[in-house]
């Protein structure tokens, strides 16, 4: 199979890269909406309806990639012109021919669900990305926002909400009781390690790796690492589900 080349300009929508999609019924959307002024690209998917279409590597290039499959969905990077996507393949990315069985289809006109597809690992390394932008941030009492300053379980709170859409408990104590307690052999980027005297929780952190928690830890310092532990934890949890 030969690839007809085309050299048409087109804008790289930006994409996360982390998300596929399912979807049902009849989308309202077609390969001529990329094209329509202020368009993102990102908004739609590649489904393959029928056959085997090809994915090749680039325009000008003849390597296959990857044979598609009948009921795949990829998401869209850009319009190539004449037909031709772009489309996100794994790690890398690839283009198809809309007139070889494939549909386009709006991720925003509700016929599409979007699914996270990232793994555990790819999840937890970016919750910990999330929380380390926040070093520095003040301390508050009973705070739970990067522009006021955070307590503990409050910093926790945020960072499980905003970059894992996890709700947790309010207090320290509180949010001991949530996820599935592990050991220490076991926990990993993301768990929660309680900290107190006796078996009185009064202290959140989070483990970000490499044997260090992350942590909104007093007036002084702020939001800081410490060595996972700087004291013995109480209890460790999961609160991720995987």
């Amino acid at each position: 199979m030969r690839i007809k080349r085309f050299y048409h300009g087109f804008g790289l929508a930006a994409l996360c890269g982390c998300f596929t999609v399912l979807y049902s019924g009849q989308a309202m959307a077609s390969y001529e909406d990329l094209s329509k002024p202020g368009v993102e690209c990102s908004n739609y998917i590649a489904a393959i309806e029928e056959g085997n279409p090809a994915i090749f590597a680039s325009m000008d290039s003849y390597e296959v990639i990857k044979q598609a499959q009948a009921g795949e969905q990829y998401q869209i990077l850009g319009d190539k012109g004449s037909g031709w996507v772009e489309i996100q393949v794994g790690e890398t990315s690839g283009v198809i021919s809309t007139e070889s069985g494939v549909s386009v289809l709006n991720v925003l006109d509700g016929s599409v669900e979007a699914v996270d597809l990232r793994t555990p690992e790819v999840k937890r390394q970016d919750l910990v990305n999330y929380a380390m932008q926040f070093l520095g941030c003040a301390y508050r009492a009973a705070g739970s926002s990067p522009s006021t300053g955070f307590d503990c379980s409050g910093f926790t709170c945020y960072v499980m909400k905003n970059s894992a859409g996890v709700t947790l408990n309010r207090s320290s104590r509180s949010q001991a009781t949530q996820g599935v307690a592990v050991s220490a052999e076991q926990m990993r980027p993301g768990d929660l390690l309680f900290y107190g005297s006796g078996s009185y929780i009064n202290h959140v952190a989070m483990y970000i790796g490499d044997g260090q928690v992350v942590h909104a830890s007093t007036y002084k310092t702020g939001v800081k690492t410490s060595p996972w532990n700087y004291r013995a934890p109480i209890k460790i949890v999961n609160v991720l589900g995987d």
